[in-house]
């Protein structure tokens, strides 16, 4: 009598994400990042949510030349098998320190602040305030703001002190539209955001 043993393959999720989200094609106006075992596609942001965008990175700007940091946006932040596209970063001038090894985006380990402007609907909100919210503190981004017009009217939430084992911030500070949330630490220490970037209450 013979027994037949199936081999078992053992196939690694996020080597298999990593090679399928190298090798895609992805449409014009949307993004494709590998969040939580998944690789997630979202469509670019409407009108209010790039001018946020452009007002935070053009004060963003301001606010660090000289230091030897600066804003980006819309770019690949690599975190071993893990890429996130935050709508605005701070990294050094140099990005040379920091690409990845295949030329594909900046590495995690080299940014010091990440911000996601949520955007409208339940799932685009689940991934901007739930997923990546865990994605940057896996990650270790040392300060994570998020920037929330769904939030009882407009917040913005100021998250440090990263836990990667967690998942979590150590502390978070909300500030409601109207009022300047602070940034606490580091690149960016002392940078606000406030009315001229988020706008008033949003009814």
């Amino acid at each position: 009598m013979f027994a037949l043993v199936a081999e078992e393959t053992v196939v690694d999720l996020d080597q298999a994400l990593w090679q399928v989200w190298k090798a895609m094609e992805v449409p014009e106006g949307f993004h494709a990042e590998i969040i939580e075992g998944a690789i997630e596609m979202s469509p670019a942001g409407g009108a209010r949510h790039m001018m946020i965008n452009r007002r935070m990175f053009l004060a963003l700007h301001d606010h660090l030349r000289g230091t030897g940091w600066a804003p980006g946006n819309d770019g690949n932040v690599i975190s071993g098998l893990k890429v996130t596209i935050p709508h605005v970063y701070v990294a050094p001038d140099d990005l040379e320190e920091i690409v990845h090894p295949e030329g594909l985006g900046i590495l995690a380990s080299g940014v010091a602040m990440m911000v996601e402007t949520v955007s409208p609907g339940h799932k685009n909100r689940q991934r901007d305030r739930v997923l990546k919210h865990r994605a940057y503190a896996t990650a270790g981004i040392p300060v994570h703001v998020i920037i929330d017009d769904y939030d009882d009217g407009g917040a913005v939430t100021v998250l440090t002190g990263p836990d990667p084992e967690r998942g979590a911030y150590a502390r978070s500070e909300r500030t409601p539209y109207g009022a300047e949330a602070v940034i606490p630490e580091g690149p960016a220490k002392g940078f606000a955001i406030g009315p001229a970037i988020t706008g008033g209450r949003q009814d």
